[in-house]
Parts: structure tokens; sequence; C-alpha cells
């Protein structure tokens, strides 16, 4: 994996895990979601025609990418309200890289030496072990479900993102079309389900989420962009290392709990991050 595109995924976890943070603290999580979502189609809307109109079979991946980006946005919100972030987050995003690599032996191209599969193992594992604790801390076991249905969708979106810009054959233009169908979709859903109560929300919350809809964005188009030059189930384990990012600011920032077991936990992504590196 280039050097360029290392470091760049990492950045695009600390964007990840900020826009999380943001969602999190907001006071209706679905609501901050909802705007996030809005904020990144209006910008999809404003890059789309500055680039040539997809193919007739990139039409296919965009459909799939909204549908999958929407159940993972909602679930995720879910989530968010029955546990911390420091513990929502790792479980969403842990067992994604497991799923893309178990996948990519059958589905994908991409080819991986087994030091990039150990240094994968590693980030997984040492995610899914900061979540470990949810059954000792008295947290609500009912985020599982919704936290691991996030996970599908992660890992859903992912392959089919990082399959479809390569079919695109230009990120940029994917991406701002899948904003538009990410926000197409989600509104929609949101409208069916709960009518337009969402949207009613303050100056304040608005500028928020889209502040974290612009953090989204970027997130977004480093790891899409990576997945076009570098294998889809490494882009997607660095990218999860936003774990340790969201830990240190939930702990920091939120004043959630720092056990023994989410130091450890975070010193076994660290070092499958080196592993990958080295």
């Amino acid at each position: 994996m280039e050097t360029t595109a290392f470091f760049a995924v990492l950045f695009a976890a600390l964007l990840h895990a900020s826009w999380n943070a943001i969602i999190r603290t907001s006071g209706n999580r679905f609501q901050g979601m909802l705007i996030l979502t809005t904020a990144q189609g209006t910008m999809g809307l404003f890059m789309a025609p500055f680039f040539p109109l997809p193919s007739g079979e990139v039409w296919i991946w965009l459909i799939a990418s909204g549908v999958l980006h929407t159940g993972y946005k909602m679930f995720l919100a879910a989530a968010y309200k029955h546990g911390d972030l420091s513990r929502v987050y790792p479980i969403a995003r842990g067992v994604a890289p497991m799923i893309v690599v178990l996948a990519g032996m059958f589905f994908l191209s991409d080819d991986l030496n087994i030091k990039q599969y150990i240094g994968v193992a590693l980030i997984g594992g040492g995610i899914i072990l900061m979540a470990h604790g949810i059954f000792r801390n008295g947290e609500a076991r009912v985020l599982i479900p919704f936290a691991l249905g996030s996970a599908l969708c992660t890992a859903g979106y992912s392959i089919v993102d990082g399959l479809g810009a390569r079919v695109a054959g230009d990120a940029s233009q994917f991406i701002a079309w899948i904003l538009l169908f990410d926000m197409l979709f989600f509104t929609s859903s949101t409208l069916v389900t709960t009518g337009p109560r969402h949207y009613r929300a303050s100056a304040k919350t608005w500028i928020i989420g889209s502040l974290a809809g612009a953090l989204s964005l970027a997130t977004y188009w480093i790891v899409v962009w990576a997945m076009t030059i570098a294998p889809i189930a490494l882009v997607t384990a660095l990218r999860e290392t936003s774990v340790l990012f969201a830990v240190m600011i939930g702990v920091l920032l939120m004043k959630e709990k720092a056990d023994l077991g989410k130091i450890i936990a975070a010193l076994v992504v660290v070092t499958g991050v080196i592993v990958i590196r080295i």
C-alpha cells in the first residue's frame, strides 16, 4: 500500500470518528444523521454538474450503495440511543473489515499477503475486543443488534463503493452521485416512517449537522479514492482504526469510562496498523 494512501486513510479515520462524535453528542441523533445526509446530498448536487453522467453499469452500483448507506445510518442512529460512542462505534465498525476480507476471497480480485491478513485480523479483533466490556459494565445490550446491523451494511457499502468507483473510473464522479442517492433514499425512508418532524431544527442544529456532513464527505472521498489504488479490504481495515480516535474523543472530551480492556484493545489495533505498514 502506497505511503500517501496509507496516511490519507488514517487521516480519514480521524475525520470519521469526529463526525460520529458530533452526531453522538447531538440532542436527537437520528435528526443529526438526517441533517448530515441532507447536507452531504446538497454538496453532491453542486459537485455532480462538474462530471459526466455515469455510464449504464455504474447506476447499478450507485443504487446498491444508496440502499446500504441508508441501512447503515438507520442502524447506527438506533444504536447511539442505547450506548456510549466508545462502545457502539467499535462494534459497528469492528466486524466490517472481517466481513470484507471473507467476501474478498470470493468476490474481489485484490491480493493480500500473509502479513496484511494478520494486520487486518489484529485490527478487527482489537476493535471487537473494545466492545467486550458491554457485558460487564451494565450498558444496554439492546444496542448490539443495531450495531451489528450497521457493521453488515458498512461491509456491504465498502465493497460496493470500491468496485463501483473502479467501474466508474473516477472516484470524484462516483462520490458526487452516491451522495445524491444516499440523500434520496435516506430522506425518503425518513419521511415515510416518521414524517417531516425531524427536519424541524434550530439554525445551530443545522450548522452542526452540516459540519458533520462536510467531515463525512471528506472522509468518504479519501476512502473511495484509496480503494481505487489499494486493496479494498486493506483500506476498510485501516479506516476502522477510527475507533482509536473515537475512544480518545469519548474518554477525553465526553468523560466516558477508560477501563483496562479498552486500553489493551487499542494496543492490539495499533499493532495491526504497524504490521500492515512494516
